[in-house]
């Protein structure tokens, strides 16, 4: 049982690690706060929320989008989020049609409009789906917030905001990831709605 006891722990201890490299990054907490206000501008603004990111990167961005669309930590309005990761069909057919770089940035194209933003998480930042989300993004005024890892790889220069795990397990960049989620959602739902219990 110690062994198993020792293993928890320094598991445990590698994630609260990362997690305090980025609380002793100004740089990154000024990006996760401007982050947050992108999306209060675009929300303000009538704007949306689009994310997408692959594997358990996808599954970060339908949290996320549950998080915004239904409530974070109180009874509120929804706010309009779109996780275009989810419809099977959707990036199925754009994967056949077009090829799998293309499933995010098709959609992108589809029901982004200028002044609305882009979340885009990968752990590498070198997913081709996700560096064309981004490159069409700019092309068509979407402001874009990109959530890595490692180096950041190509999203980081792509992105208006690269927030970048200092880690290369994945593991602990996705727990990272889904906490500044949280923050996020948290700074957007109080800033939007006023609630000063918090």
């Amino acid at each position: 049982m110690a062994i198993t006891d020792s293993k928890v722990k320094r598991l445990i201890s590698e994630s609260i690690n990362v997690k305090r490299q980025l609380l002793e990054s100004d740089v990154s907490c000024l990006q996760i706060e401007a982050a947050a206000d992108f999306i209060i501008e675009s929300y303000k603004n009538g704007g949306k929320v689009i994310l997408c990111g692959n594997g358990g990167s996808a599954s970060d961005a339908q949290h996320i989008e549950g998080e915004l669309l239904g409530r974070f930590r109180f009874d509120r309005p929804g706010l309009p989020a779109a996780a275009i990761t989810s419809n099977s069909a959707t990036v199925t057919a754009i994967a056949n049609d077009y090829g799998f770089a293309e499933v995010f940035s098709r959609q992108v194209q589809a029901q982004a409009k200028k002044g609305d933003v882009l979340i885009a998480i990968s752990t590498s930042g070198n997913s081709q789906d996700i560096v064309r989300a981004l490159e069409h993004s700019a092309d068509s005024g979407v402001r874009t917030i990109a959530l890595l890892g490692k180096d950041g790889g190509l999203c980081k220069d792509l992105a208006e905001i690269s927030i970048v795990i200092p880690s290369d397990v994945t593991a602990r960049i996705q727990e990272c990831h889904i906490m500044i989620g949280h923050i996020i959602c948290e700074i957007v739902e109080n800033t939007m709605f006023g609630n000063d219990d918090i």
